[in-house]
């Protein structure tokens, strides 16, 4: 039932000259389904409270409730067409008083932390992008079909939320952006082992992928109780994310997972001076796919002690500072990390081995990410003491990656199986730490029994160098050219 619903509302979305790619379809499903849910925890709530004999105060005012302007029923619990707005009434309400309404409680809520701050944060963010009232009207209609309330219907909404999420993610260069392929977090989750009662962090959450599949993976681990649930919901998965569509998927996505308020921020993580970040800030696990690729302005760059415009650099050296001594990562990398001879790449390699045990690299064959030329490799490091030993594993699934031949469970298991006991095998090595060249400190990819593993970067990849070089050179010319 759920899934032909999900199919009407893209079908009605797709007829909507204001929604024109999957990632507009995700974002004007996600806030009518926020609303929708927010609907259901607030009845569930209420209904607590009246078996306790409590008062429940509601968090919106009567006007801007699900069942008044949304779906409001009749005696027989049937919408009332008397009643519900639509055509153009319905998109100026919308518009003009739902939308700046639920935007305020960002200013009257008591901390970030709460759901009624979510809720500011998400409506000041995102705009209603379906200008017919009618087609809104039809989706709304099928939206309120869905239901949240047990386990399994939230189950079963979850993994739909995914597949929009991953055909966003296939929609083309900037979807990808959001999706990193489950089964890579699924087995980077399992090689990092979080426990309950440690905290997760993602400070580049995307559709908050990772924070999902470790909730999937703990809720699995033993069987819960009402502590362990309480923990899960309130002090386990945190996240930051800068762009706003992103973080509107974060949320929604947490919450069909059934995390109630998720603790994800809408920031730009790098702003954050590393020298600010205090014990009370450090986390036990980081799992993330960072961007790759961008350029930050020189006074983001002010905030870390390796500077670099490369921002996968700059959320490493975040990474590192953020985990606890002890603390336990799997971070997805460009495999040129490995061996850029630049000032930057070889002192946050030297950084890493240093202060880190990188005992783990998962090298990606290319068309892990689809619709990205990039090649990837996974970090895996625990903080604290030096490394030792690095133990490589070449993940070659026999065949070439792409849409129609997606990376899956499968290809993964022998990873996670050899990893636990770092043995060797025609597609595994192990390389002493005292081994690597001390000037360059580089870790390429040398598989003893294949040869070098010669990397290719991508046209995109060079030109993207070049294009930053000459940025770097302008900025420098700028500087001299101000002191003569």
């Amino acid at each position: 039932m759920f899934e032909q619903a999900f199919k009407n509302i893209d079908d009605a979305l797709w007829k909507e000259s204001g929604c024109t790619t999957e990632l507009d379809y995700t974002e004007q499903t996600s806030w009518l389904l926020f609303l929708k849910y927010l609907d259901g925890l607030e009845r569930d709530k209420a209904a607590e409270a009246m078996l306790e004999g409590k008062a429940y105060r509601y968090i919106l005012d009567t006007p801007y409730r699900w069942e008044a302007w949304a779906a409001p029923k009749d005696e027989h619990g049937k919408l009332d067409h008397n009643k519900a707005l639509t055509g153009d009434d319905l998109v100026d309400f919308v518009d003009r008083k739902l939308f700046p309404y639920l935007h305020g409680f960002k200013q009257r809520a008591s901390g970030p932390n709460t759901i009624e701050y979510k809720i500011g944060e998400i409506f000041g963010e995102i705009k209603n992008k379906i200008r017919s009232g009618y087609t809104l009207r039809d989706i709304i209609d099928h939206i309120d079909e869905l239901r949240f309330r047990s386990q399994s219907e939230k189950h079963e909404l979850s993994m739909l939320y995914e597949e929009k999420i991953k055909r966003m993610g296939n929609a083309g260069r900037n979807g990808g952006e959001y999706y990193t392929p489950r089964p890579l977090i699924r087995a980077m989750v399992q090689v990092v082992q979080p426990r309950i009662g440690e905290r997760i962090y993602d400070g580049a959450c995307g559709s908050a992928g990772f924070l999902c599949e470790a909730y999937d993976y703990l809720a699995a681990s033993r069987k819960l109780g009402t502590a362990d649930l309480k923990t899960l919901q309130e002090r386990t998965f945190y996240g930051k994310e800068k762009k706003s569509l992103a973080y509107v998927i974060a949320i929604m996505n947490l919450i069909l997972h059934g995390i109630e308020t998720p603790n994800i921020i809408h920031t730009n993580t790098l702003a954050e001076n590393l020298a600010d970040i205090q014990d009370k800030d450090r986390m036990d696990v980081v799992l993330a796919n960072p961007p790759f690729g961008g350029k930050e302005r020189a006074e983001v760059q002010q905030n870390f002690p390796i500077r670099t415009g490369e921002t996968a650099f700059l959320f490493l050296q975040h990474f590192i500072k953020m985990l606890k001594a002890g603390g336990r990562a799997g971070v997805v990398i460009k495999n040129t990390f490995l061996s850029n001879s630049d000032n930057a790449s070889v002192s946050l390699r030297k950084l890493l081995l240093e202060s880190c045990n990188l005992h783990t690299i998962l090298d990606c064959p290319g068309g892990t990410f689809q619709g990205a030329g990039v090649k990837t490799v996974v970090l895996f490091f625990e903080k604290g003491a030096p490394t030792r030993k690095t133990w490589y594993y070449q993940l070659d699934p026999g065949r070439s990656m792409g849409k129609t031949n997606p990376l899956n469970d499968a290809d993964l298991s022998e990873f996670v199986e050899l990893q636990k006991t770092f043995a060797d095998s025609p597609k595994s090595w192990s390389v002493e730490a005292a081994q690597i060249d001390r000037a360059s400190y580089d870790l390429s990819v040398k598989n003893p029994d294949g040869g070098e593993v010669v990397t290719h970067r991508s046209p995109q990849e060079i030109l993207d160098e070049i294009v930053g070089l000459d940025a770097e050179s302008a900025a420098v010319l700028a500087k001299i050219r101000a002191m003569l």
